[in-house]
């Protein structure tokens, strides 16, 4: 498996071909409202790692550079997603791999993310990762 698979940043102007990727972490989001955010998101400075079976994107990484005066220059990735049939054959651990690598060659000195509390297999995966929990993220949605 791993000769054929391929990983890349996937440029912006490509940025839709994660839609059907991002679909499967929440298919109740409609896809206008994906697009927008995603045009929203690349102005922000959002990058997105793509992994590939011939030309085929099989699994993304999404990925902000960001800054915080606690830890410094960090790479968050976001919303990591790999295509069921492609799963637990190391894929993951090989995306996050070259996820870890951009951010060196990027000047990171961390990396942060966040990962839903009903998300047991994907916390294994992150603690498996070399992630540890050091905080509990909270949202509050803003009523107008």
């Amino acid at each position: 498996m791993h000769n054929e698979i391929s990983i890349a940043l996937i440029p912006d102007e490509n940025i839709f071909s994660v839609i059907p990727l991002l679909r499967v972490l929440n298919p109740a989001i409609p896809e206008g409202v994906l697009r927008s955010r995603l045009t929203e998101m690349v102005s922000q400075g959002y990058l997105c790692a793509g992994a590939y079976s011939e030309d085929r994107l099989i699994g993304i990484c999404g990925m902000w550079i960001l800054t915080k005066y606690y830890v410094g220059r960090h790479l968050e990735p976001d919303n990591m997603v790999i295509l069921e049939a492609y799963r637990s054959r190391g894929l993951g651990h090989r995306l996050m791999a070259w996820v870890q690598d951009y951010a060196l060659s990027q000047g990171c000195v961390a990396s942060e993310l966040n990962c839903y509390l009903s998300n047991g297999r994907g916390q294994a995966f992150w603690e498996k990762e070399g992630y540890r929990k050091i905080a509990v993220h909270y949202q509050k949605l803003l009523d107008p």
